[in-house]
């Protein structure tokens, strides 16, 4: 199954743009999701098991829906650091390496895909790419985050208390972004990703993010 990176693209707050975009020229997304049904999954409520391999057992449902693309909600544990509410939230995210255990094994996500390719469905994982949780394994790396005057890790808005904001000036974090996003075409065959408050990530980033992930599979 050949793997090609694309990403959807939602509003973010205008303050939090980088320059003035409306006459640039978009990215041309691939046939494939152009022409997409597109189906969102949590995989928490999704299925009574609440887990990947809940969301494997209905892909023959999905399939007879006309859906085509499946896109997985974020994937990862969940920080419990400043979390909100009891269970926190999907898009804070402590280990983009991981799979939360409530949700399976690195072998379930690969079942998934397996299974989901087998029925001409493709799969796109929702990537996070602007904030992490307080307690991320990436906070060994001060340098990965922005931070005030006084040296102190920021959220990326002020009301976003459950994350931090990453900085995006840091090549280190760059580096570390890619690796990860190769990872998973790579390892686990995904098709793309569904990027989070993409406008909140300097557009020079995603850029070199195609060049990257192309370059690991020059079919894409």
């Amino acid at each position: 199954m050949t793997a090609t990176i694309c990403w959807l693209v939602p509003t973010a707050p205008a303050t939090t743009l980088e320059r003035d975009v409306h006459k640039e020229q978009a990215r041309l997304a691939p046939q494939w999701l152009r022409d997409g049904v597109v189906y969102e999954v949590f995989p928490r409520s999704f299925s009574h098991e609440g887990d990947l391999n809940g969301i494997t057992a209905r892909l023959d449902e999905l399939k007879d829906l006309g859906v085509n693309i499946l896109w997985l909600m974020p994937i990862h544990p969940i920080g419990e650091k400043c979390r909100k509410g009891a269970l926190g939230s999907p898009y804070s995210i402590s280990d983009y390496y991981s799979i939360d255990p409530a949700y399976g094994t690195t072998n379930d996500l690969l079942r998934l895909v397996a299974e989901a390719h087998k029925r001409n469905l493709k799969v796109i994982l929702d990537l996070v790419a602007n904030h992490t949780s307080w307690d991320s394994v990436m906070m060994a790396h001060p340098e990965f985050y922005k931070q005030n005057g006084e040296g102190k890790v920021t959220p990326p808005v002020p009301e976003w208390t459950d994350v931090a904001g990453l900085n995006y000036k840091s090549p280190a974090l760059r580096a570390y972004m890619i690796a990860m996003m190769k990872h998973y075409v790579t390892a686990f065959d995904v098709d793309g990703f569904r990027c989070d408050v993409a406008s909140m990530v300097p557009t020079d980033f995603w850029n070199r993010r195609v060049s990257n992930l192309k370059r690991s599979n020059p079919t894409s």
